[in-house]
C-alpha cells in the first residue's frame, strides 16, 4: 500500500524536535491536532463506557486525563506531527514502558476495540481510518508480553 507508506512516513526532525512542515503525513491529512486530540478523547470515552473494556480500564490510573494527554502527545508524533511526547518524556520506548502490565491478546484486543471506535468516530476518510488502524494494530500486537 503506497498510500500507507506516505501517510505514516516519519518526518525529518529538527533540533527542536518539531517535524518538517513541508512533508506530507497522516497528521496533516486527517486534520492535525484537533482530530488527534478528539481520537485520544474518544478512545478513553470508549474505554470508560464499554463493558467489554473494563479490564483494560482497571489498569489505568483514574482520572484518565493524564493518560489521555499522553496518548494525544504520542499519536501526534507517531502520525507525523509535533513530537510532543518525545519532547516531554524522551523516546516513547513503548514496549519497555508497558512491561509492568500484563498485556495478553485479550488486553490487546480491548485496547484495539477502543482505538477502532475512536478512529471510526473521529477520522473522516475510510482509507485514512483503514491505514491508521492497520498500523496501530501492528503496534498494539508488539506490546503483548504474555
Amino acid at each position: 500500500m503506497k498510500w500507507l507508506k506516505s501517510i505514516l512516513s516519519k518526518p525529518e526532525a529538527t533540533d527542536t524536535g518539531e517535524r518538517d512542515p513541508k512533508q506530507s503525513n497522516a497528521y496533516d491529512r486527517i486534520g492535525g491536532e484537533k482530530v488527534i486530540r478528539a481520537v485520544a478523547r474518544s478512545f478513553y470515552q470508549e474505554m470508560q463506557s464499554n463493558p467489554a473494556t473494563q479490564t483494560l480500564l482497571a489498569i489505568h490510573k483514574a482520572p484518565t486525563a493524564e493518560s489521555e494527554q499522553k496518548l494525544f502527545e504520542f499519536l501526534s508524533g507517531w502520525l507525523g506531527g509535533p513530537q510532543l511526547y518525545q519532547q516531554k518524556y524522551g523516546h516513547p520506548a513503548l514496549r519497555a514502558r508497558h512491561m509492568p502490565f500484563a498485556i495478553d491478546e485479550s488486553m490487546r484486543d480491548q485496547w484495539l476495540l477502543c482505538m477502532k471506535a475512536a478512529i471510526e468516530k473521529e477520522i473522516k476518510e475510510a482509507q485514512h481510518r483503514q491505514a491508521i488502524y492497520q498500523a496501530i494494530s501492528q503496534l498494539a500486537d508488539h506490546m503483548r508480553n504474555q
